[in-house]
């Protein structure tokens, strides 16, 4: 049973900083204040260099003092000796704090970082960081510049509000093009007003056996949104999704562990549903955020996503988001800035928080908000899974019933990969045969073959995944979407190696 939301943050504890150097941060600041209805006073613009990166001594003299004076002027805080004598503020009406896209995101490196003795870890010396999370802890003197520090707010369940600790939750609004951050301010007031519907996609397993600690997180998700009625895809084989697989209605991300953007966000046609919040684990995902083709976060945002998490720099596993507990968050009402950061263990670091900070999607997994026809499939799910959730029986009966009387593939499919999780694969052949008869379009049915071929291969019954690719191949030629057929076929068929060249004769 789902508890009240938290209540959201007061529109008057949230500044906004833009690039008062450019006209479209400006502009930005301006209709994201309108959005959320903060206060103009409360919006700051600092000139700053139109670059994504800038130097330590340029993030101080430039963006960290100036802020603080402006915090100062505009008796913002109150500031004062902790119990360890170290200055902080002690009162503070600004809680949360919007970067806009124009503002520096990155802080480089400084040259000369003495080496590292035996034993230290690697990032003993690192000074580079990004320019959000040295923001969330503006005001706190004294602190060392190297490496990360702890961050209070990590695991808590309590609104930022309630916390009553001495930083700053920093969020960003950045994307490509200033286009796709207005979508993103947009996108966030309207889904708030429906819930966030549709596919939970989790991309489990990963590639580097020394770094087992990212999947049990994926997994988490997994089962806390089966366990709400949210229907999810989740492929655990080694590689992650193929090129183009022909995904739909994706609301829900998480993956890992490409350098660059792969899979189902290459085919030009894919489109996140409205609202989505997507994120892939990498060391640099979010280390530029204006080519939509590189790394992983601008190219999420870049696709329609509303929210993803990113890391500017190397920021090393264990110091990255918790994705699990990013998601729990979420689904409890907290707001994107809030959950981002109960999720974090560190500060001062290179984690970066994209979105709406105050964007909440999952306000209406009750049932409650406006409805919308896109939703329908997806709200019966969750629908049957309340009221069913203790009698499997009747919760498939009555989907079924449902998916024949709605001719829905969507429910159809849903049934397929929940029989798929448990471990049932021919209840969940059986559902996605069925669903290709609903699905209309041929990408949809294809996913249905795909499903149907995951089964196979990953009961190791190689021959029979190969058979039903082949069909695909050739029944669906064409479609961009087959070369995810393709990219399978590769790994389970591969064509035989090119003949030797011949041997020169022997003299």
């Amino acid at each position: 049973m789902l508890h009240a939301a938290p209540a959201p943050p007061d529109p008057a504890t949230v500044a906004i900083l833009y690039n008062a150097s450019s006209a479209d941060s400006k502009a930005l600041a301006e209709l994201y204040a309108g959005a959320r209805k903060i206060p103009a006073a409360q919006l700051v613009g600092l000139e700053l260099p139109e670059v994504e990166a800038v130097s330590r001594k340029e993030f101080n003299e430039g963006l960290r003092d100036p802020l603080i004076r402006e915090f100062e002027r505009r008796q913002w805080w109150e500031r004062g000796p902790d119990a360890r004598g170290q200055k902080v503020p002690t009162r503070s009406k600004i809680r949360i704090l919007v970067c806009i896209r124009g503002v520096p995101s990155r802080i480089n490196k400084e040259p000369g970082s003495p080496a590292l003795k035996p034993g230290e870890p690697p990032f003993t010396h690192s000074d580079e960081a990004a320019v959000d999370s040295e923001l969330a802890l503006l005001g706190i003197d004294g602190l060392p510049l190297p490496g990360p520090l702890q961050n209070p707010y990590f695991k808590s369940e309590k609104s930022f509000a309630e916390a009553g600790i001495p930083m700053t939750l920093v969020g960003r609004i950045d994307a490509p093009t200033r286009e796709i951050c207005e979508r993103m301010i947009r996108d966030a007031i309207e889904t708030e007003k429906t819930g966030l519907w549709g596919m939970s996609v989790i991309d489990v397993a990963q590639k580097f056996s020394e770094m087992p600690e990212g999947d049990p997180a994926l997994e988490n998700i997994a089962k806390a949104h089966l366990a709400l009625g949210i229907p999810v895809l989740a492929d655990r084989f080694p590689d992650t999704l193929p090129t183009h697989f022909p995904l739909r209605d994706a609301a829900v991300y998480f993956g890992w562990y490409d350098f660059h953007v792969s899979g189902p966000f290459l085919n030009p046609a894919f489109q996140f549903k409205k609202g989505a919040v997507a994120v892939h684990l990498h060391s640099m995902s979010a280390g530029q955020l204006r080519d939509p083709s590189q790394n992983w976060s601008a190219p999420l945002l870049a696709r329609g996503a509303a929210a993803t998490l990113g890391n500017v720099f190397e920021p090393y596993l264990q110091m990255t988001h918790h994705f699990d507990l990013f998601q729990t968050r979420l689904l409890a009402g907290h707001c994107l800035v809030e959950a981002a950061y109960m999720a974090l263990p560190v500060l001062s670091w290179q984690n970066v928080v994209l979105g709406d900070p105050l964007y909440r999607p999952f306000l209406h997994l009750d049932g409650s908000g406006e409805k919308a026809d896109a939703d329908r499939d997806y709200r019966a799910l969750r629908l049957a899974n309340q009221r069913w959730k203790e009698d499997p029986a009747q919760l498939d009966r009555q989907l079924r019933d449902a998916a024949d009387r709605l001719k829905s593939g969507t429910l159809i499919e849903a049934l397929g990969l929940m029989a798929r999780e448990r471990g049932d694969g021919v209840a969940a052949t059986g559902d996605f045969r069925k669903a290709k008869l609903y699905f209309a379009d041929k990408p949809d049915r294809l996913r249905m073959d795909l499903h149907i071929a995951a089964i196979e291969r990953a009961a190791d019954r190689k021959e029979e995944a190969v058979k039903i690719l082949r069909g695909a191949r050739t029944l669906y030629a064409g479609l961009p979407e087959t070369a995810a057929v393709v990219a399978w076929m590769t790994i389970l068929d591969p064509p035989p190696p090119p003949p030797a060249p011949p041997a020169a004769p022997q003299r």
